[in-house]
């Protein structure tokens, strides 16, 4: 075939077939795209989902958010001690702490003893509802022993309020104040920056089922 010929039959192609195959090429790029947006749009929702149940984990919403009301206590709050305590799921310490919220019987006495509780013994720490109800107690117990200081609130839950009392006496003397970082206890500074940091995580992850939305 000569040259003349080939582009004579190049020529002889209807311009409209070109544009009916470019114009169903562009149609599908867009299907394309439009279907990878949708999945994404899925996934991101189960992902977040999933990270949350098994990253982030919440029960007991509920019970929670009635001691947040009583006890005048952030529902995020409790929630964050609950995961940095036990993740929601509670095994024996080798301290003695009970329950969710690892509450030593010996505290959990005393608490009794200053709430005015008549019928409370050490087994009822091993249900959920009472753990929470006595653990947001000691919260709110330990945020009005130190002017609701968060950070000297949950030194003082993790630490004992003995600690906490010794370290804000030295940091007095020395003119300085205490804060997260100047805790001695390494064990116990690291216990309020996660409790902290999983506060808002609770706050961010479960606004409605913690009462925030």
């Amino acid at each position: 075939m000569s040259q003349r010929t080939a582009t004579i039959t190049r020529a002889a192609v209807p311009r409209s077939r070109r544009r009916t195959t470019s114009r169903r090429r562009l149609i599908k790029l867009v299907i394309c795209v439009a279907l990878v947006a949708l999945l994404v749009t899925i996934a991101i929702p189960l992902m977040r989902r999933a990270e949350s149940e098994f990253g982030l984990p919440l029960a007991y919403s509920g019970v929670i958010r009635q001691q947040a009301a009583q006890k005048h206590l952030p529902p995020a709050l409790i929630a964050a001690v609950i995961y940095a305590e036990t993740k929601f799921d509670p095994r024996p310490s080798s301290a003695g702490a009970e329950g969710l919220m690892q509450i030593l019987p010996q505290t959990a006495l005393y608490l009794a003893r200053r709430s005015g509780a008549t019928t409370f013994r050490v087994s009822d720490l091993g249900t959920p509802a009472i753990n929470i109800a006595y653990g947001s107690y000691y919260l709110r117990y330990l945020l009005d022993r130190y002017g609701d200081n968060k950070v000297l609130a949950l030194a003082a839950y993790n630490g004992g309020e003995t600690n906490v009392d010794r370290w804000l006496a030295i940091a007095r003397d020395q003119g300085r104040t205490l804060t997260v970082q100047s805790i001695p206890f390494g064990e116990t500074r690291a216990y309020v920056e996660k409790v902290l940091r999983a506060e808002q995580d609770y706050r961010s992850a479960y606004a409605r089922q913690l009462g925030y939305s």
